[in-house]
């Protein structure tokens, strides 16, 4: 049987006492020490003097007697009242001081965040910070198992015994979520090659409330995905790249009352086809399935959360974009499942064509679902990054998603837990790049310039996708208007070389399965 490392979370353990000499270390997150009271009061002496040589102004380790431990780990968060701080200071703090802690030997770390009033979510997102600290990727779990963790445990200080033991649940769900994600969208293209990917859900998924269906038979794809099966039809020779469209599906307890439809691309390598991308920026495209992989993320959340109310089904089009014989390519007209006539023009605007006859499905189920809600995730487009730097997920939203004012409580959402997003709006603009240009196509694909190079260029997709799909049938002017969101996280998916960091599981765990559990 080959070998698997099942996702996995260190020990997160409610504590109260800051001298329990169970912890190697104590990390405290904060942005000043006068907000050590009470029992932290211990902890003020040492990091004072300390403060009388160094200015203290990045994280720092302070040999000091007051904890058994003598590690003493400063990680100032600066300053939190300025216009544009917000929470992320805690994450990154929480991240740094965890990394402080690792690169001093620390096994069993224990991490104070002061009570205050800055954020509301402050002290999970410190956690959250810490937790991507110690992520380790699964080719590591698996191949050097003396490697497969980072820490034994993770204390988590709290004045109130009962609240941090609820936080504890919460962030065990959202971490769960996040390595899936992150073992999916980091991995190298043969350890998460469609087929591999398939393995690696049957077994996070298995005995639980999600339910898998995997289509795998290219002539399935040939009829009711055509477009996906043409990205596939370099690889579809070559068993270990095979495509899979794979279909999550969780229904929560009792009476629906809304339906999420989410679409991830899954590009588990991304060549750029026929159009091959040239001038070494090939490197990092097995990273072209962070949208997939985020959706996978969160119904591990959502398995483990189990929100009450809600149906949801995602759909994972993985699928390698390979270049050779068989590859589609540019000026080919190819009918989608919604029975649009597009035209192709650039191969390397492939994850569009994978998710765009997915999408189709997803409004068809849309249309006999409860308060539906479709979205498409996708590391889409440079110009995302381009145009907002790369750190942020980009959301837009057609006409009905618009009137639900989508965009904006998913972006609240997002700022209150770490996972900031931008919004863009779908304007008459894209609809018309997207026309067909002659009497032969009525969708063009793609222009054949890069999307950085494109007027527009992470946001037209957006209307390609509405129209190739069927989905501008169902807008605001329509008998059965459908809300549909598109989400570019081509930036926030995370650096190359680096770890992912599962972005948008968080945004859309707090808005949607976070006030249901």
């Amino acid at each position: 049987m080959d070998k698997m490392a099942n996702p996995s979370v260190p020990e997160l353990i409610p504590n109260v006492n800051v001298k329990d000499d169970q912890y190697d270390s104590v990390i405290i997150v904060t942005d000043e020490v006068e907000k050590l009271t009470g029992d932290l009061e211990c902890l003020k002496v040492p990091i004072e003097n300390y403060a009388q040589v160094d200015s203290i102004k990045d994280v720092v380790l302070i040999p000091t007697d007051v904890i058994p431990s003598r590690r003493l780990i400063w990680s100032p968060t600066g300053p939190l009242d300025r216009d544009f701080d917000d929470v992320r200071r805690f994450y990154d703090a929480g991240e740094k001081g965890m990394k402080r802690a690792l690169k001093a030997g620390s096994k069993s770390p224990l991490l104070v965040r002061p009570i205050d009033k800055t954020f509301p979510e402050a002290g999970k997102c410190a956690t959250l910070g810490a937790l991507h600290a110690v992520y380790v990727p699964i080719e590591i779990r698996e191949d050097v198992p003396e490697k497969s963790s980072k820490v034994d445990k993770i204390g988590i200080w709290c004045d109130d015994m009962e609240r941090v033991t609820t936080a504890i649940d919460v962030l065990n769900g959202l971490e769960f979520g996040r390595v899936v994600a992150r073992d999916i969208g980091g991995s190298d293209p043969e350890r998460m090659a469609a087929p591999k990917v398939e393995k690696y859900l049957t077994n996070v998924f298995a005995d639980s409330n999600v339910k898998m269906e995997v289509i795998s038979d290219s002539s399935v794809f040939d009829k009711e995905y055509p477009l996906l099966s043409a990205v596939n039809r370099a690889a579809r020779d070559v068993p270990r790249h095979q495509g899979r469209l794979i279909y999550l599906t969780y229904e929560g307890e009792g009476p629906i009352e809304k339906t999420l439809l989410l679409v991830g691309k899954g590009i588990t390598y991304d060549t750029g086809g026929a159009d091959i991308k040239a001038g070494g920026v090939m490197a990092g495209m097995h990273r072209d399935k962070c949208g997939a992989a985020a959706v996978a993320g969160f119904f591990k959340t959502v398995s483990i959360l189990k929100p009450k109310g809600i149906k949801i089904v995602g759909g994972l089009a993985m699928v390698r974009n390979s270049v050779g014989a068989e590859c589609y390519v540019a000026d080919e007209i190819i009918t989608s499942r919604a029975g649009v006539r597009v035209r192709v023009g650039n191969t390397d605007a492939e994850g569009r064509m994978v998710m765009a006859d997915v999408l189709c499905r997803m409004k068809e189920l849309a249309l006999e679902a409860v308060e539906p809600q479709i979205f498409t995730i996708a590391t889409l487009t440079g110009h995302a990054i381009r145009a907002y730097g790369p750190d942020y997920s980009i959301i837009m939203d057609n006409g009905p998603a618009k009137k639900l004012q989508t965009s904006t409580n998913i972006q609240s959402a997002g700022d209150v837990l770490a996972d900031p997003f931008e919004i863009s709006t779908i304007r008459r603009d894209d609809y018309v790049f997207h026309t067909g240009k002659s009497e032969y196509e009525d969708v063009l694909q793609c222009n054949n310039a890069a999307s950085s190079a494109t007027p527009r260029g992470h946001q037209s997709p957006s209307a390609f996708l509405i129209k190739a799909s069927g989905l501008e049938n169902h807008g605001n002017d329509s008998d059965k208007p459908l809300p549909y969101s598109h989400l570019d996280i081509a930036g926030s998916s995370g650096p190359f070389p680096g770890v992912p960091t599962g972005a948008p599981l968080l945004a859309l765990s707090g808005y949607f399965i976070l006030p249901r559990i």
